[in-house]
């Protein structure tokens, strides 16, 4: 059995890895199994002595080597420390509104990747979908799933939260609430939350309504170009822009949990 003596990178996505998983625990030796066995043996065919990261979703992680993959499973031995992915200040979380079709799968795979640590669904006055609490249910958790495959995919330790449905007023009483819109200002000129986290709010397509945007009064505002984008790429786009003023928290164990 290797020795799990070297300390971790700083990031998984910094290892040369042939893949990386998440599993509830991080013991010296474990074997993946289940959907994420059968990815790994039947679809990425990882080979023994291959390297493989594998984080619990929270922020741990280690690297292991593939020992032996066979019949869906595949069995791991730890080669480093137990490690913990650094946190980024301030936190950045992003309140979406319904939209139609996939659109709502595509931001959320896309706001993981740009490392977003929550991610939250609106209900406004002119989203077009109407979700009753089943398809609340439902739509989260599949929404969840999305969170967790593009979390694999852009080797993140931390798989953001997916929560809602939260409704405008709600977000107007959320310490570091930013709007996006065309009337507001660069990213650059954005002052950073007092409160540790950015909240993003992007409307439906054509806005929010009048009332909404009264609603959140003086709360920043936050324009990504000058012309008119679908709440998609607004989304994106807005998570985008403030990802690139995030940097590595000093403070250790900071955000480590939610």
């Amino acid at each position: 059995m290797t020795s799990p003596v070297e300390p971790p990178a700083a990031l998984p996505a910094r290892v040369a890895a042939t893949a990386h998983v998440f599993a509830e625990r991080l013991d010296d030796a474990i074997v993946v199994g289940g959907d994420d066995g059968h990815h790994l043996q039947r679809a990425r065919r990882v080979r023994a002595g291959e390297t493989v990261t594998v984080a619990d979703g929270y922020g741990r992680w280690r690297t292991y080597v593939v020992e032996s993959a066979a019949n869906g499973e595949v069995g791991l031995t730890a080669t480093t420390l137990l490690g913990r992915e650094p946190a980024l200040t301030p936190r950045l979380a992003v309140a979406c509104a319904l939209t139609k079709g996939q659109k709502p799968e595509l931001v959320v795979q896309k706001l993981t990747e740009l490392g977003v640590d929550r991610i939250l669904l609106v209900d406004a006055a002119r989203s077009v979908v109407q979700w009753d609490d089943d398809k609340v249910a439902g739509a989260l958790g599949r929404l969840a799933r999305v969170a967790r495959e593009a979390a694999m995919q852009s080797r993140r330790a931390r798989v953001p939260v997916v929560d809602g449905l939260v409704t405008p007023v709600e977000l107007a009483a959320t310490p570091g609430l930013v709007v996006a819109g065309p009337d507001g200002v660069p990213a650059a000129e954005v002052a950073r939350p007092e409160g540790g986290e950015w909240v993003v709010a992007v409307g439906p397509e054509g806005g929010f309504d009048p009332a909404e945007l009264d609603r959140f009064g003086a709360a920043p505002r936050l324009a990504v170009g000058p012309f008119v984008l679908r709440a998609e790429t607004a989304a994106i786009a807005a998570a985008a822009a403030l990802a690139g003023r995030r940097r590595v928290s000093s403070r250790p164990g900071e955000h480590a949990e939610w």
